[in-house]
């Protein structure tokens, strides 16, 4: 599994046969992430979307990181899935990327969140091909807003949905990365290249 880490995280991109036990032997999932996988797995703003992801990989063995992660806290004992973060699929033709997140509600309010974030857009401006982030959220979501803006995204208009509004970091946004998980010393965090 392509693996990142940041300071109280590690993040295993998923792979067919961890969707696989995912959906079907959770005991199973366990195991191949090594940590421990709560009851209440998966957050709720992921249930509908796991077969998509699985059907995803399925099609495409290749996009293995360009879809879902699994959020695993390090930093606190025995390690445990927390949350989710990923991309809906490898970048378009201009180089754009979709990233979304959710966190289980025990492990909310931590900073959760926009750490992963974090990590995975720091993974993300370290592939070549990749010139800019996009994300999309709501004003009645302003937690996650929050982790956007901490992240150095910025509000690029109307989201694909009724009332929803898109978040870009890229071209014009990565000088603004900061917030309180991060550091110069943060590893997990990389500025696209310049001349984008």
């Amino acid at each position: 599994m392509i693996e990142e880490r940041s300071r109280r995280l590690r993040l295993l991109a998923a792979t067919r046969a961890s969707l696989k036990a995912e959906l079907e032997e959770p005991g199973q999932l366990a195991v191949l992430i090594d940590a421990q996988v709560p009851p209440e797995w998966p957050p709720e703003t992921l249930r509908d979307a796991r077969p998509v992801f699985a059907g995803w990989h399925e099609a495409h063995p290749d996009w293995t990181g360009w879809l879902e992660w699994y959020a695993i806290r390090v930093d606190a004992g025995t390690p445990v899935l927390c949350g989710s973060v990923g991309f809906k699929g490898p970048p378009d033709p201009r180089g754009m990327v979709e990233i979304g997140y959710s966190v289980l509600p025990e492990y909310q309010g931590a900073g959760l969140a926009t750490e992963m974030v974090a990590a995975l857009v720091g993974w993300a401006f370290r592939q070549p091909e990749v010139h800019h982030i996009e994300a999309e959220t709501t004003p009645e979501n302003p937690a996650s807003i929050r982790v956007l803006e901490r992240n150095g995204f910025q509000r690029a208009g109307d989201g694909s949905e009724p009332g929803s509004m898109r978040y870009r970091l890229g071209e014009f946004a990565a000088e603004h990365l900061s917030g309180p998980q991060l550091s110069s010393k943060d590893t997990s965090v990389v500025r696209p290249r310049s001349g984008r």
